[in-house]
């Protein structure tokens, strides 16, 4: 997860959720559309290059607590995931107690 987000973002082959259904509009729908054996349309392209999974494999055995800073992006990945669901949002105090019959207007 972490290593590969990082390598990505270093190789500029990064994409969020939006970026890569943007990419599969584009690119991979249509009458000639580019297919695996099993007939799905595939976006894991970038992230199972060559390229890619060598950088990966080589930061792998060295990724420590200490090296994850260095080798992997943590921060962002959590930031980017929380994201997603709805979480992670600035002036949010998830802490607080909330009332859900009150729908806030």
């Amino acid at each position: 997860g972490t290593v590969l987000f990082k390598v990505m973002k270093q190789l500029g082959l990064h994409e969020g959720c939006i970026e890569q259904i943007d990419r599969l509009f584009r690119t991979r729908l249509g009458p000639d559309a580019d297919v695996d054996d099993a007939l799905r349309l595939r976006l894991d392209d970038w992230e199972l290059s060559d390229g890619v999974q060598k950088e990966v494999l080589r930061r792998w055995p060295l990724l420590t607590t200490e090296t994850l800073g260095e080798l992997a992006d943590l921060p962002e990945y959590k930031s980017q995931f929380l994201r997603l669901f709805g979480f992670g949002l600035d002036g949010v105090d998830y802490a607080k107690d909330v009332d859900p019959r009150v729908v806030p207007g």
